[in-house]
């Protein structure tokens, strides 16, 4: 019989780490997301069936990271209203993403190349000029005259900043800096981000053939009206449908995301006095949005070794 092999009791309470095979006193190659070994009568390590390498979920936060810095951005249209915040928003949450690598040449080059492709997209949509900036820098005065409440308000925030600092400042800061060196955290983060954003322009497409014909019709029609009237404000509920899928899809309730599908279809869902194109409208763009927020469910749960459902 082969050497029985043991999980060290602090790999297991700090997921990353090396598993310690104590029976050997030696180190594995293996490096298993969930630091669990198998016996093997050849006397070698292995990771557990259907468990991630710690360095394919590093690849992962890194994939997903960077994936949701230029998407993001880029479903909110800032491509063309604020191009450089979109160039400025990628550097900076990019920075967040490969911030546990920074000692890495690599997790640099990742995040050079995800700046020049969100820098290529600006000119590509505005290759007529250079973009401005799309912002501007505004410094108050600080010797305006300041009504006595707002001074009231700002030292009582002020005073309620220190006292939650004093009393709860260490804990939040190690839970967050637990939560910024997270893989698992980020790949999820990004993958709401890329779900929730990056799925806009997915339904606009969607829907795209539909909204022409809406335009078509000639403005007196009745169907337009109607027609563009349900298409008020359909972003956002959009965007609160995609979050909501996304967030029970990764926590593995299918069930609940189908009944956030069937409230959204009662409350939502065109009457019979809409006319077909509100009925198509709604149903395409449901779609698009089950489709991103399934695909991103299913993929961050993959990666950071969950059953897919």
């Amino acid at each position: 019989m082969g050497r029985p092999v043991k999980e060290s009791r602090s790999s297991m309470a700090t997921p990353g780490l090396y598993a310690k095979w104590v029976s050997g006193g030696e180190w594995p190659k293996c490096r298993c997301s969930t630091d669990k070994m198998l016996d093997s009568k050849s006397g070698e390590v292995a990771c557990t069936a259907g468990e991630l390498r710690a360095g394919d979920v590093e690849a992962a936060r890194v994939l997903f990271g960077l994936a949701a810095a230029v998407l993001v951005p880029w479903g909110l249209g800032w491509q063309r209203s604020r191009p450089w915040r979109m160039v400025l928003v990628t550097a900076i949450y990019g920075g967040y993403v490969i911030g546990p690598y920074r000692g890495q040449g690599q997790a640099w080059l990742a995040l050079v190349a995800a700046a020049l492709l969100a820098a290529s997209v600006v000119f590509l949509y505005n290759s007529s000029g250079i973009p401005s900036a799309g912002f501007t820098i505004t410094i108050p005065s600080v010797f305006g005259s300041v009504p006595t409440p707002t001074r009231i308000g700002v030292a009582m925030l002020g005073a309620s900043s220190v006292v939650a600092v004093w009393v709860a400042g260490a804990t939040t800061t190690t839970v967050s800096e637990k939560l910024l060196l997270s893989d698992r955290a980020t790949i999820v983060l990004s993958g709401g981000l890329i779900a929730v954003f990056a799925g806009g322009p997915l339904a606009m497409a969607a829907t795209s053939t539909v909204r022409r014909q809406v335009k078509a019709l000639p403005s007196a029609d009745p169907q337009r009206r109607l027609a563009e009237e349900f298409m008020t404000g359909s972003r956002s509920i959009g965007l609160l449908e995609r979050a909501l899928l996304f967030a029970f899809l990764a926590a593995g309730q299918p069930d609940a995301a189908a009944l956030a599908l069937t409230a959204k279809s009662l409350a939502r869902g065109p009457a019979s006095d809409h006319g077909k194109y509100a009925s198509e409208y709604f149903l395409l763009g449901t779609l698009a949005s089950v489709i991103a927020s399934v695909a991103m469910g299913m993929a961050a749960r993959a990666a950071i070794g969950l059953s897919v459902l």
